[in-house]
C-alpha cells in the first residue's frame, strides 16, 4: 500500500543519548526524514539548528512540547500564553509546520481548555503553523483520544488537529476504537512506542517517561492501530516517541538504527494484515 511508502518517518530525539548534532546525524544515518526538536534542543542558535536539520535533509516534524496550557490557572495562564508566543515563533524559524501541546497534567480550569485553545490556534495561524493536541494519559482532564477529539471539535480551528500516541492510548487500556469517529485528515500525527502489559496504574508516568520500547518488544496492539490507519487512507507522519533511558545510554547510531528496523517491521507486518 501506499502508506509504506509515503508517509515520512521520523524519529524524537529522546530515545537517543548525547550531543544534539551527533542525534540528528544518527537519525539521518539510519534512513529518518523527520525528526520531532524538543524546546531543549534548540537551546544553541536557532540558525545553527536550522543549518543542521538542512544540511541532513531532516524535516521538522514538530516543535514540542508545550506542557500545562490548556486551563491553565491563575498567574500561569499568563505565563504560559507568553511561553507559547515564544515557542510558536522558534518553531516558525526553524521551519517546522507544526507545535505540540499535551494536554495538560497540573491544577485546570476545564471550562477555559477550549478558549485557550482557540487563542492559541489564532496565535499560531500568524506564523503559518499547524497545532497538534495531545491527550495524556495522567491528564487532569483529556487522557483520551476522544475526549481530545471532543476539545478539537468544539474549537472548530483549521490548523487543530490530533496527535495518536499510542502509549497514551492503549496505557489505560483503551482500543482504536476510540479512533472510530475522527476524520483521517484531523490526525496530525502518529507516535509509536510499545510496553511490556499489563501496566500497574500507579507506573504509568515512569514508564511513560523512562521505561517505553521500542515497537515489537512489548504488548501493545500496534498492528492493529496502524491496520486501521491504513484503512483510514492516513498520509501523514509517523515515527517513534520513546522514553528509554537504557537505549539514552548507548551508542546513538546504533539505537536509531535498531529503531529505524522496527518501524519498519511493524509497518510491514500491519499492511499486510489491513
Amino acid at each position: 500500500m501506499s502508506f509504506l511508502k509515503s508517509n515520512p518517518r521520523f524519529l524524537n530525539t529522546v530515545l537517543l543519548g548525547g550531543a544534539f548534532t551527533k542525534k540528528l546525524e544518527a537519525i539521518a544515518k539510519a534512513g529518518f526524514n523527520g525528526v520531532e526538536v524538543w524546546q531543549q534542543d534548540a537551546e544553541q542558535a536557532v540558525s545553527k539548528t536550522t543549518q543542521q536539520l538542512d544540511a541532513l535533509a531532516l524535516a521538522r516534524t514538530d516543535y514540542q512540547v508545550l506542557l500545562d496550557f490548556d486551563g491553565a490557572v491563575g498567574e500561569k495562564r499568563d505565563e504560559k500564553r507568553r511561553e507559547a508566543l515564544t515557542m510558536m515563533a522558534t518553531a516558525s524559524e526553524l521551519g517546522s509546520p507544526m507545535i505540540l501541546v499535551a494536554a495538560n497534567t497540573a491544577e485546570c480550569a476545564p471550562q477555559k481548555i477550549v478558549m485557550d485553545m482557540q487563542w492559541l490556534c489564532q496565535q499560531a495561524k500568524g506564523f503559518g503553523l499547524r497545532v497538534a493536541y495531545e491527550a495524556m494519559s495522567w491528564s487532569t482532564e483529556i487522557n483520551q483520544c476522544d475526549k481530545a477529539w471532543q476539545i478539537i471539535q468544539q474549537v472548530d480551528e483549521e490548523n487543530l488537529g490530533l496527535v495518536i500516541d499510542a502509549f497514551h492510548l492503549f496505557a489505560l487500556g483503551r482500543t482504536v476504537q476510540d479512533l472510530a469517529n475522527i476524520p483521517v485528515e484531523k490526525i496530525f500525527l502518529v507516535q509509536l512506542s510499545d510496553i511490556a502489559m499489563p501496566l500497574n496504574s500507579d507506573a504509568v508516568k515512569q514508564i511513560a517517561r523512562h521505561q517505553r520500547l521500542l515497537p515489537g518488544e512489548g504488548d501493545f496492539p500496534l498492528t492493529a492501530l496502524i491496520a486501521y490507519l491504513v484503512k483510514q487512507g492516513y498520509s501523514g507522519p509517523i515515527g517513534l516517541e520513546v522514553f528509554n533511558d537504557q537505549a539514552a545510554e548507548q551508542d546513538c547510531e546504533w539505537v536509531a538504527q535498531r529503531a529505524k528496523e522496527a518501524l519498519e517491521h511493524l509497518l510491514v507486518e500491519s499492511d499486510s494484515s489491513a
